[in-house]
């Protein structure tokens, strides 16, 4: 019984992500980043170095500084608004989902993961801009924002926005069952111990460690993600780049790979064989947009709730975060994987039919033993915990924004449902096929983006104002800034300390 309505629910997935992930979807998601990129004259390229040195470089500076906190409102400072969101965009997506999209698409998809990236940068910026620009804050001073926001109050198109926070609430279940899913199956196997029990006790261990964090909002969520999101990162990227180097024969080799199967036509050595144009780009896509969260409008949510008033400093972090996400993270997983199993010889054999994350394993306990296995061991289910974290935040204010219009009473009822959903549905995903996790995942992720691509389209000459207001008063012009929709709160904002 029970495997019969998991069939059906992977036929129907299977069906719905076939059209979600279409080429319309693909036009959609490159078509927006290139149309944000002319309007804002390639804003990526041109402010990179600015996102850096006003964003993480300060932060580097400043650690081990005291931090002024600020008192007017129950905000969470640029960094971990920041990190609560990133902690959502560096997940399993940026090892096991890399690998994923090099073995059912080839190493070409690599490519397309760097494209959705490129464009993803000034996409993400958009709607950061935006989610400041348009959220709300209420009588206790929280910050609430996000795609459903922008498209309540920006497009004024209610329904949309209804949409877009269901799908919202979709996509953090199913962000959340793929992370889980992730850390019972490395965890298991990483010790010999693949058996239902084991995931289950794995899934019941996250959800209470979960429990503990989510009921402390944002503010709980932002702490722990500033913690450990810094460690985790550099602990993968010291691993990743050693790995690299001990194998740098391969690393000319690892980019052929890439760069001759962009289009899917020349076949492989091995397993690997020929991939069809619309598979490669689809899976580089895919896991891209998994990874890095840019078009989805998801983040935002978390960097809406950041104590900055500017919208367009905000944004900048918004670069920041794809190139660090994508540029970074995934390129050094693919890096890893691919010259591992290049130099012993293993690439040979590889297919679709590998499993994702058996081959993510190898690829550290290959070049590390088992001091490699322990590290993967904690790497993933960290990188896993806190992108659950990011989630249940996220379907957290999805949900708030649904039942906000019955009142303050029904909004809390409909968060404190949503979290008891959220973390039953964890231990659940500990147990299921990987597979079909992942798939619906995809879909849900796919649908969440579409309202918000469209209200980012539609109101790009918003984010083109507001910047160009910025940086009119950054170079001293007297004009009135541009912080907020709402002119009570733009004149508040006007007298906070970061106001240029």
């Amino acid at each position: 019984m029970f495997q019969s309505i998991l069939q059906a629910i992977t036929d129907f997935n299977d069906l719905l992500n076939g059209i979600v992930w279409g080429w319309p979807m693909i036009i959609l998601i490159l078509g927006t980043g290139v149309w944000m990129t002319i309007r804002t004259k390639a804003m990526q390229i041109r402010k990179l170095g600015e996102s850096m040195n006003t964003t993480i470089i300060p932060t580097i500076k400043a650690i081990g500084k005291p931090h002024a906190e600020d008192t007017d409102a129950k905000s969470v400072s640029q960094f971990e608004a920041f990190s609560a969101a990133i902690s959502g965009t560096v997940g399993t997506g940026n090892i096991i989902g890399v690998v994923s999209a090099i073995l059912t698409g080839g190493p070409g998809a690599v490519f397309w993961m760097w494209t959705s990236a490129f464009f993803g940068m000034i996409t993400n910026y958009s709607e950061n801009v935006l989610g400041l620009y348009y959220r709300k804050k209420d009588k206790d001073g929280n910050f609430s924002g996000g795609a459903f926001y922008y498209i309540a109050n920006g497009l004024k198109c209610k329904w949309l926005a209804a949409l877009a926070a269901i799908f919202c609430l979709m996509a953090a279940l199913g962000m959340s069952g793929v992370q889980t899913n992730k850390i019972s199956g490395a965890l298991s196997s990483s010790f010999g111990s693949d058996t239902f029990l084991v995931k289950l006790l794995i899934g019941v261990i996250v959800a209470l460690l979960t429990a503990v964090i989510i009921i402390g909002g944002i503010k709980r969520i932002g702490k722990v993600a500033s913690m450990l999101v810094p460690f985790m990162s550099l602990l993968f990227i010291v691993l990743a780049l050693i790995a690299i180097v001990m194998n740098a024969s391969a690393i000319p080799a690892a980019f052929s790979m890439i760069f001759t199967n962009i289009f899917g036509f020349k076949a492989m050595a091995g397993g690997f064989g020929g991939y069809v144009f619309a598979q490669v780009i689809k899976k580089g896509m895919a896991r891209g947009v998994f990874s890095n969260e840019a078009g989805l409008g998801s983040s935002v949510v978390a960097h809406s709730a950041s104590e900055t008033r500017e919208p367009v400093k905000q944004g900048l972090w918004g670069i920041f975060e794809v190139f660090f996400d994508t540029f970074i993270i995934c390129t050094l997983t693919a890096l890893l994987f691919l010259t591992t199993n290049i130099k012993s010889g293993v690439i040979e054999t590889l297919s679709d039919a590998s499993s994702d994350s058996a081959m993510a394993l190898s690829a550290f306990s290959d070049n590390f033993g088992l001091f490699g296995t322990i590290c993967f061991a904690t790497i993933l289910p960290l990188f896993a915990f806190t992108t659950i974290q990011a989630w249940s935040y996220y379907g957290e204010k999805a949900a708030e924004f649904l039942f906000l219009k019955f009142g303050d009473k029904a909004a809390k009822q409909a968060v404190l449902a949503f979290k008891i959903i959220y973390v039953v549905m964890i231990v659940a995903a500990a147990v299921i096929e990987s597979d079909l996790i992942w798939n619906i995942s995809d879909t849900c992720n796919g649908l969440m983006a579409v309202p918000n691509l469209i209200a980012v389209v539609l109101l790009s000459g918003q984010v083109v104002a507001i910047t160009k207001n910025f940086y009119a008063r950054k170079k001293g012009a007297k004009v009135e800034p541009m912080l907020s929709a709402y002119s009570e709160l733009n004149e508040e904002f006007k007298h906070h300390k970061d106001v240029i």
